[in-house]
């Protein structure tokens, strides 16, 4: 029997079917049309616009949004802190050693099956937390003393100078070091320079090389000699500073015979520093190969990129003679572990992306200038930059000893704060430097109470 359907049913059923297609359709296009954003919390303000630049081209290339957010000199803690309290908190952050973590293990995911952590080179570099892989390093650096072999040359060539040194190779002591150091001093005027050394920025926020790269140092040798278990939070509760002398000498080094008067270093910045060593007004500056783009960059610069050299920064430590660069990283990759599952997924693609596709390891050697510490990068997938290509060469050198960065052990930022003012106030003359190592000692102590 047929059955036969009235126009009204027939029109009612049309409407329907046409609302039904519209709804699906509108899902569809809401859900195309939605963009998956990872927000990054950057920790290098000098290499911000790299980072945007790269995040534009992975969107052309995934559809995925990379929003790159960059913390201001010193304030990075701050800055994560604030922004993990709003809708708009990191998906991909960094934790500078396991300090860092536990301040915010509650908020780093768990990365021991990413694809990242899987082609780290050497995995005992990663942050782990029991069976878990909380922070991946990304980079590899190092610092020392950066010379300009042009001007340190022309010192050699010298024939009235004091020291019986050849070539800066024959430098491996803090006594040949502070030899040449005061003797080039003395002989500004015919090197052309105003200073040895570049400013000893001690301005607040500017001081991180020597309140934390200059002090890991001494501090390297007191828990080596001392065999210091550095995974045993209670071996950490407290250092007794015992080669303070080495740090004021080395840092006496620097003040003395600089471009600058220690009574003004309170307003110099790194900025000033890179900037003096660029124009060639000093031959020397400590900092590390991210400084590239602070010394090509700078107006008028003048040095050659053939002409940087580093060497180990000496303090006068026994067998010293074999020491190396201080290599290492303070930046791991975290991923936030309260985003949602496909956020956390997408961060993961993100930095597997950057350091596997020819695209992304082409912006980590050629732009951002990484040292990658992945195996999906060749021997010879050098950034095309000077100072990580030298840091790379003493990293080869196999008859030296390189200098683990222990600072990221160091309590907290406000012992690095209060210690960075403790030595500029030495640095002017209104502090005695029995004073400057007691506050260290009892400022380490009670941050690192703080943290049980």
């Amino acid at each position: 029997m047929k059955r036969f359907f009235s126009r009204r049913t027939i029109a009612v059923l049309l409407c329907v079917s046409l609302l039904c297609a519209l709804t699906v359709g509108l899902v569809g296009c809401r859900r195309k049309d939605k963009t998956l954003t990872v927000r990054y919390l950057n920790f290098k303000p000098e290499i911000a616009a790299q980072y945007e630049a790269l995040a534009a081209i992975y969107e052309r290339q995934t559809g995925v949004k990379v929003v790159v957010q960059t913390a201001a000199n010193n304030t990075y803690e701050q800055t994560l802190a604030t922004k993990m309290a709003t809708d708009e908190a990191p998906t991909l952050f960094q934790i500078n050693g396991p300090r860092g973590y536990g301040a915010w293990k509650d908020y780093c995911a768990d990365l021991k099956d990413t694809e990242l952590y899987k082609h780290l080179t050497d995995q005992s570099l990663a942050i782990k937390d029991g069976d878990k892989v909380v922070g991946i390093p990304y980079v590899v650096e190092g610092y020392g003393i950066l010379y300009n072999k042009a001007i340190t040359d022309k010192y050699l060539a010298l024939p009235d100078k004091a020291v019986d040194i050849k070539s800066m190779d024959e430098v491996n002591t803090f006594a040949k070091l502070k030899a040449v150091v005061e003797d080039m001093q003395k002989h500004r005027s015919a090197l052309g320079i105003d200073g040895v050394f570049a400013s000893t920025s001690m301005k607040a926020g500017e001081d991180w090389r020597w309140q934390t790269h200059l002090l890991n140092i001494p501090l390297y040798y007191e828990w080596t000699e001392g065999k210091v278990d550095l995974n045993d939070n209670k071996a950490l509760s407290e250092v007794q500073f015992a080669h303070s002398d080495k740090y004021r000498g080395i840092f006496d080094l620097y003040l003395n015979n600089s471009v600058t008067d220690p009574k003004l270093v309170g307003s110099k910045t790194v900025s000033d520093s890179m900037a003096e060593f660029s124009l060639e007004k000093c031959a020397m500056v400590q900092n590390g190969n991210w400084a590239w783009s602070q010394i090509k960059d700078v107006s008028g610069n003048k040095v050659k990129a053939e002409n940087l050299r580093y060497l180990p920064i000496y303090v006068g430590a026994e067998g010293e003679e074999k020491q190396g660069l201080a290599i290492g990283t303070e930046n791991f990759y975290a991923i936030n572990s309260q985003a949602s599952e496909e956020e956390q997924k997408a961060a993961a693609d993100f930095i597997w992306w950057l350091y596997s596709s020819e695209e992304g390891k082409k912006q980590v050697t050629e732009k951002l200038g990484f040292i990658a510490p992945f195996d999906t990068f060749e021997e010879d997938d050098l950034p095309d930059d000077p100072l990580a290509r030298e840091v790379a060469r003493w990293m080869n050198r196999e008859e030296v000893t390189l200098v683990p960065w222990n600072f990221t052990l160091f309590p907290s930022s406000r012992f690095k704060e209060d210690f960075g003012a403790s030595l500029l106030k030495y640095a002017q003359g209104t502090k005695e430097w029995e004073d400057v190592v007691r506050d260290m000692r009892e400022g380490w102590k009670r941050e690192a109470s703080a943290i049980g």
